[in-house]
């Protein structure tokens, strides 16, 4: 999707678009399709870049994907809200390195690693 298409979705859209997606790219990723993962991977990073230039009140709007149903949905978003949310998203991060397994698990303790050693990048 284009950049400019992006500028033209309501910021609702785009946390629901960030729902949808973060849980397709890990359904595919658990079903050996990567390219399709990574499609969606890049998709994540271009609404969570225009959701940045919106401001803070638009970011603040992914909160509410915290409490999602899909682990890798939590995911995603806790790694995203930590440069404005940290102890929100550490909060989910440390739940999920403990209760979830295989992809979703290792992912949020490897953005825990990587933010208490001072080197989580920003999406």
């Amino acid at each position: 999707m284009k950049k400019a298409r992006l500028k033209k979705i309501p910021i609702e859209q785009l946390v629901e678009m960030t729902r949808t997606i973060s849980a397709e790219r890990m359904r595919a990723i658990h079903a050996g399709k990567p390219k399709d993962g990574n499609r969606m991977f890049d998709l994540l990073i271009a609404i969570h870049r225009e959701l940045r230039a919106r401001g803070i009140e638009a970011q603040r709007q992914l909160l509410v994907l915290l409490d999602d149903s899909d682990p890798g949905t939590r995911c995603w978003t806790a790694t995203a809200v930590m440069e404005f949310a940290p102890e929100e998203g550490r909060r989910v991060l440390t739940e999920l390195a403990k209760s979830a397994g295989g992809l979703v698990g290792f992912s949020a303790e490897w953005a825990l690693e990587e933010w208490r050693a001072g080197t989580l990048k920003p999406l």
